[in-house]
């Protein structure tokens, strides 16, 4: 299970599938995007920080919780219809929400606490949404299961996760320090929306470890 074979494959993965991700995640991402910029627009950048939160938790769930469920139909190799998919998503909404929201909070209280337990929260949660979307797990039940899960793969997955989401936060920091006031409201939700796209990888990236780790562990 080396960490370039599985980024190798998810690449190659997210590109065959491009398109079909495209038309099945990215209009909810630029819902958030636009939700966002009307939050930050209508209470202005002093407003408490909860509220964008919140509008993730209205609309993240939904898209990647779709983009599960597709990663998991072509993994067998079906080609589910987009409507269907996010049929199936909306259905998972209330756990998958209640599963963010908590997962959220414990990652930041980590990083809060000298940035480690943070990082070790990230790792060690990573599989939950996995198992509450494939496998009809409960919130906490499938936080006990990805502390199991991951038990043993600490750095690899990490090493994953780092290989991904450095670049995504380079890139983050360059298009601030380029527009770091940025008035344009159209401009700024086409560079989150960006962002948030780019970032599914990372959910590719994670389902691809998952499908390694879990089956596994299955199979013992």
């Amino acid at each position: 299970m080396n960490p370039l074979t599985v980024l190798r494959d998810s690449f190659y993965f997210f590109q065959r599938n491009l398109g079909a991700i495209v038309q099945l995640c990215l209009p909810l991402v630029i819902l958030e995007a636009v939700l966002q910029q009307v939050l930050d627009r209508t209470l202005g950048p002093e407003a408490f920080t909860g509220y964008s939160m919140i509008v993730g938790l209205l609309v993240y769930p939904l898209y990647t919780a779709a983009l599960i469920l597709f990663l998991d139909a072509r993994s067998r190799g079906e080609s589910p219809r987009t409507a269907d998919v996010l049929a199936m998503a909306l259905t998972l909404w209330p756990r998958y929400a209640l599963l963010t929201a908590m997962s959220t909070l414990l990652i930041l209280l980590g990083l809060s606490l000298y940035f480690l337990p943070g990082i070790w929260l990230m790792v060690t949660l990573a599989f939950a949404e996995y198992l509450l979307v494939l496998r009809g797990m409960p919130a906490l039940a499938a936080m006990k299961e990805s502390f199991r899960l991951t038990r043993g793969h600490f750095l690899r997955i990490l090493i994953c996760l780092l290989c991904v989401m450095t670049p995504l936060w380079l890139l983050k920091g360059a298009s601030v320090a380029a527009w770091p006031d940025l008035q344009n409201p159209l401009l700024a939700v086409l560079i989150d929306s960006a962002h948030s796209f780019l970032q599914l990888f990372t959910s590719v990236v994670l389902f691809r470890l998952f499908m390694l780790i879990a089956g596994d562990a299955d199979a013992r």
